[in-house]
């Protein structure tokens, strides 16, 4: 017998008793056995192992070597983890499964009123009992024999009822399998996006490092180089510091021999000036002949030998660049492929 929506009056408790019975996948009341999951929803068996069996392809069957897998609850999305044995091991919902035995009971024993089946529009007393095949309506038996259909192909109504019937629940099964390996690319490429998001603050950081210790050297590098040019600085100003005040002695002592000349000079006595003259003569001499002292040499103050040229770093620098690795390269290369295909 066949217990479909409708079968009793709407509004009546078996009415609202049925829709409660009725299962998200086939739309269809719960063939046993009834599975209940972990959010407490139920399903048909049958239609919990199709879910299942869509977001899991690669599950083998039980006692494979494959743990187990996961899919979504239709009615809630809320994700159900299964052991090794798949949906063999969800508990059977036996109170939802004596409900329907006694649902069924219940209908079987109540007979079906004038108006519950459909009757055909051409023959008022007649029901819609077959199915005609060539305009793809159902009809009576009248229609066929008499009316418009007699030499069109007809077939048991339920026939074609049970064929759609299935067809649509493949269809929905098809759905809800799409809908679960959308949500699972959803969540791979969210995942993916995070993981992306932390890999390139880790490569930010690594690369600040990097060019930390790289100023760091350079400025290390720099202050050597800076001591250096110092070093040499200060011994070039000692020496000439030390000319400068040998210099300034032997002007004191040329400048103290040009006073004692000049008074020398102005003596009026002969006898007086020629006692001293003499020596006076031989001693301005001697100071003009070995008076000479040091000197620097030409160019002594250039510090053009500590120049540096940086031309070769500053290409290396606007040279720098990430480092493709051959795996990266591949796997770019893999991601076009299929992208053509």
């Amino acid at each position: 017998m066949d217990f479909q929506a409708g079968i009793l009056q709407d509004g009546s408790p078996m009415e609202s008793l049925e829709k409660q019975l009725i299962c998200p996948i086939c739309l269809e009341m719960f063939s046993k056995p009834v599975v209940i999951l972990p959010c407490q929803h139920n399903l048909c068996r049958k239609c919990a192992n199709d879910v299942f069996q869509a977001a899991n392809p690669y599950w083998q069957s039980r006692g494979s070597v494959i743990s187990g897998g996961r899919f979504r609850c239709p009615s809630c999305r809320h994700e159900v983890l299964l052991d090794r044995h798949g949906v063999y091991g969800l508990q059977r919902n036996l109170l939802v499964e004596n409900i329907i035995d006694i649902y069924k009971q219940e209908c079987s024993s109540r007979p079906l009123k004038k108006g519950e089946h459909p009757m055909c529009k051409e023959h008022e007393d007649e029901r819609i009992n077959i199915y005609c095949v060539t305009c793809e309506v159902p009809t009576c038996s009248m229609c066929k024999v008499f009316g418009a259909h007699k030499d069109c192909e007809v077939a048991p109504l339920q026939t074609i009822f049970q064929g759609q019937k299935t067809e649509l629940n493949n269809c929905i099964s098809m759905l809800v399998a799409g809908n679960d390996r959308i949500q699972t690319i959803i969540s791979q490429l969210e995942d993916s996006c995070q993981t992306t998001e932390e890999n390139s603050e880790a490569a930010k950081q690594e690369l600040c490092t990097r060019f930390d210790a790289l100023a760091a050297l350079l400025e290390e590098k720099k202050s050597e180089l800076l001591q250096r040019i110092t070093q040499e600085q200060g011994d070039k100003t000692a020496f000439i510091q030390s000319l400068i005040c040998q210099y300034k002695e032997q002007l004191e002592k040329s400048s103290r021999l040009v006073e004692t000349a000049i008074q020398a000079a102005e003596e009026t006595g002969g006898a007086a000036f020629l006692m001293n003259a003499k020596q006076l003569i031989k001693t301005i001499v001697e100071a003009s002949k070995g008076g000479r002292l040091e000197k620097i040499e030409q160019g002594y103050e250039n510090m053009d030998a500590f120049s540096v040229s940086l031309d070769h770093l500053s290409e290396a620098v606007r040279a720098l660049d990430f480092d493709l690795a051959e795996e990266d390269e591949e796997y770019f290369d893999g991601e076009e492929e299929e992208v053509e295909e």
